[in-house]
């Protein structure tokens, strides 16, 4: 009687085990990018751009909602406002310019059918220190810390979640066929300091709380936070608290952080925090610049950069990451300023960006994102 009743447990657990590792094994990792002034290309520049990443497998394109006025990275603009282009609108639906959600109405549509989705990061500390309406008003310090800026900037994110795209006829906030996930801005408070973030951290649980209020807890788009200056000021305990933010994002680009061993202890916070990570931000130097710090220097040999490309994106799936390369250019790079863009024109380290995001597509991931992409 023991021997017949043993041999069925046994049996049932071995199904068990071989299904947890065949779910374990279809959580698989992917790749992204981002191109920060999307809404002002061209539509020949966006087809190029979108069959490029087609073509590599990225699943996700990050994209700001703020004003350009001249080509960036070499790519010729069609000029646009920022959404609120003279002083903070505070929900006076006439004061806000929506040319880019209009914009990015045409560009989230074509996208899709690239199957790829749109992260849409809704300011930038960028415009912010570059004296956009709220620096104007309030500041780099007193736009995180006073309650009037943090309401008037809520009204900002209510906006851009109810606008109705102009061809689906839906508010943006029900369109996760088209948008990964929203987050209220790129890089909050990194000019502040890192003392600064740690002691604003509720900052970004506050804006997620507006964005989640929004979506609602099964809308299929993701909240996110936009990273911070580098891997330990990405991740923070307030942040792993927060219930309004799904995604944690790291943005690094110094070569002690794109490690394997580095990045695994962020990954373990995440998970027993019931979080996920990404890798929101990291790129490659076109410079020989120390560190992979990138303002200037000679350039690298083609055979190193693509190298480094390929080794750090290999790191990166290593610690079950997904990943968004910053950024791909739909055009020839120009190698301007702070040079990690990878052009699609007469780019010798497309191919390798290519190769990298394939593999990223074939790694095991630390989290299942594979409801909020498109197959």
């Amino acid at each position: 009687m023991f021997a017949s009743t043993s041999k069925p447990v046994f049996t049932l657990c071995a199904f068990l085990l071989l299904l947890s590792v065949q779910v374990v094994q279809a959580a698989n990792s992917f790749a992204g990018s981002s191109l920060y002034y999307a809404a002002g290309i061209s539509e020949d520049d966006r087809t190029t751009l979108l069959k490029g990443m087609q073509s590599a497998g990225l699943k996700v394109l990050r994209v700001w909602i703020g004003g350009q006025s001249s080509s960036q990275k070499g790519t010729d603009i069609n000029p646009f406002n920022d959404l609120e282009p003279d002083t903070p609108c505070n929900g006076d639906t006439s004061c806000y310019d929506d040319t880019v959600l209009e914009r990015l109405d045409d560009f989230m549509v074509a996208a899709n059918s690239y199957g790829v989705k749109l992260l849409i990061t809704m300011h930038s500390y960028n415009a912010l220190g570059s004296n956009d309406a709220y620096g104007k008003w309030y500041g780099i310090g007193d736009f995180y810390s006073d309650d009037e800026a943090q309401s008037i900037f809520d009204a900002r994110l209510n906006h851009i979640l109810n606008h109705v795209h102009t061809s689906l006829n839906k508010p943006w906030k029900e369109l996760s066929d088209y948008i990964f996930g929203f987050e209220a801005e790129n890089e909050a408070m990194i000019g502040d300091g890192q003392s600064f973030v740690e002691a604003h951290q509720q900052w970004q649980c506050d804006r997620a709380g507006t964005i989640k209020g929004q979506l609602g807890d099964n809308s299929g788009i993701l909240v996110m936070t936009g990273g911070e200056s580098w891997l330990s000021e990405s991740v923070q305990p307030g942040f792993l608290s927060c219930d309004a933010l799904d995604v944690i994002s790291i943005h690094a680009y110094g070569t002690g952080d794109l490690t394997t061993d580095a990045l695994s202890p962020y990954v373990s916070q995440a998970q027993d925090a019931g979080k996920m990570l990404i890798l929101e931000e990291w790129g490659a130097c076109y410079f020989d610049t120390s560190n992979n710090d990138c303002p200037q220097g000679d350039a690298l040999d083609s055979d190193t950069r693509n190298s480094n490309i390929v080794n750090w994106a290999a790191q990166i799936d290593a610690a079950g990451l997904p990943w968004l390369y910053w950024q791909v250019l739909p055009n020839a790079d120009p190698h301007d300023g702070y040079d990690y863009e990878i052009g699609l024109v007469d780019d010798p380290a497309w191919g390798a960006l290519q190769q990298a995001a394939k593999a990223a597509s074939q790694a095991a991931a630390a989290f299942d994102f594979s409801a909020y992409l498109l197959q």
